[in-house]
């Protein structure tokens, strides 16, 4: 191992941006069909738990218990798409939207910009997959038009149920189970991941063969597709 070196030039490594949204609503336990999300301006990932819950023994302290660890986010939007409706309460029927129904859960895909101090914004990016979500309700603050107007900017705080893993890892452990995966490009192999995006994003059609359609894989299939 060399010595350390700090600041090294390509190594001025961030993160920026939020993009290519794509929801995906619960079937059956499944996500079989994504839609595109315009007007998506930002994704907050917030990860709770894993709080030092401290034990004492023989007058000292013996050891820590640390709590289950959830994954939180506030997602932040100009406008979402009818598929987003059943999410968030909603039941439309000839037009007219109907309140305070139950809400569906959801899967969400999206992509933030990897970049560096060469590149830029042209370094890579990453895929942030979010499995069983659902989303609370989101104020609606309407304002009269005035000469500084504004879209409105619709919030929604979005709770995660982990999903259960059956992969294990380099000591034949099992992982525990997770509902937040996050695949880097700079580091995966294009192959594996042009396979994930075909899924995500779905394939046209060539020649006689038809296209299929974008679905969101679960997180055992994601980790089988890089390997």
């Amino acid at each position: 191992m060399s010595q350390l070196l700090w600041d090294a030039t390509g190594e001025h490594f961030f993160e920026t941006g939020v993009d290519h949204g794509i929801l995906f609503p619960m079937v059956n336990n499944a996500y079989p069909l994504g839609v595109a999300w315009n007007g998506l301006t930002g994704v907050t990932e917030t990860p709770e738990g894993a709080e030092a819950n401290a034990k004492y023994a023989d007058n000292i302290k013996y050891l820590n218990l640390y709590s289950a660890e959830t994954c939180k986010a506030t997602l932040k939007c100009f406008t979402y798409p009818t598929e987003f409706g059943p999410c968030n309460g909603e039941a439309n029927v000839n037009g007219l939207t109907i309140g305070q129904q139950s809400r569906q859960a959801f899967g969400l895909a999206y992509r933030t910009i990897k970049g560096n101090d060469t590149l830029g914004n042209d370094l890579g990016y990453k895929w942030h997959l979010l499995y069983n979500c659902h989303a609370t309700p989101s104020e609606r603050d309407y304002q009269t038009v005035n000469d500084s107007p504004d879209a409105i900017e619709f919030s929604y705080e979005i709770e995660t149920t982990p999903v259960a893993l059956t992969s294990k890892d380099a000591n034949n452990k099992v992982y525990k189970p997770t509902s937040l995966l996050v695949i880097d490009s700079t580091k995966v192999d294009p192959e594996d991941l042009a396979t994930l995006e075909a899924a995500l994003l779905g394939t046209n059609g060539e020649g006689e063969s038809t296209g299929t359609d974008p679905y969101l894989p679960l997180p055992d299939a994601v980790i089988a597709m890089f390997k």
